[in-house]
């Protein structure tokens, strides 16, 4: 048996393979250097930790207006909610807008007691730490205060605009 013709069959097959390789290698290079200047655009610039704290006040101020809707509009179309005092996952507009038509009825004004912040990307950032709510009994008027942790994800959409993707508070363990 000739071994000639396999072994030039298995020459051809590795070198198209590194063809193919290499043609695939400098298409990746040249897309993603593409993509990371913008192509021509102008570098939108970071978003700052200042910036990203400022998300949680615009937050608190929805809050503030009693309407559970204006809260709604601070979270992207597919956010997640895991709320702190529910124990039901909120996965669409119609979830979130009914926790908020609870927990608003105790007027709760959020106060950030720790706070760290990661920017991934030009578009995506996380907040995370632990909050606290002065909270108002809407039946009796006696106030409380309930410390969480939270976590929130934000996405800059395509109009600029920061929304909620993600949101998970959990109320702090005693002790």
């Amino acid at each position: 048996m000739n071994s000639r013709p396999a072994r030039r069959r298995i020459t051809v097959a590795v070198a198209a393979t590194a063809v193919l390789a290499a043609g695939t290698l400098a298409v990746g290079t040249g897309a993603a250097g593409a993509d990371s200047r913008g192509q021509g655009e102008k570098q939108a610039r970071p978003v700052t930790k200042t910036q990203v704290l400022g998300l949680f006040d615009r937050w608190n101020a929805a809050l503030q207006t009693g309407d559970p809707k204006k809260v709604a509009d601070l979270y992207a179309k597919d956010a997640v909610l895991l709320p702190t005092v529910s124990n039901q996952v909120r996965t669409d507009r119609a979830g979130i807008v009914d926790y908020f038509e609870h927990f608003l009825q105790n007027k709760p004004v959020g106060t950030k007691v720790e706070s760290v912040v990661h920017v991934l990307d030009r578009d995506t950032v996380i907040d995370t730490g632990v909050y606290e709510f002065s909270l108002t009994d809407h039946g009796t008027g006696e106030k409380s205060t309930v410390k969480a942790r939270y976590t929130y994800a934000y996405e800059k959409q395509p109009n600029g605009r920061w929304l909620i993707v993600n949101h998970h508070s959990s109320k702090m363990p005693q002790g």
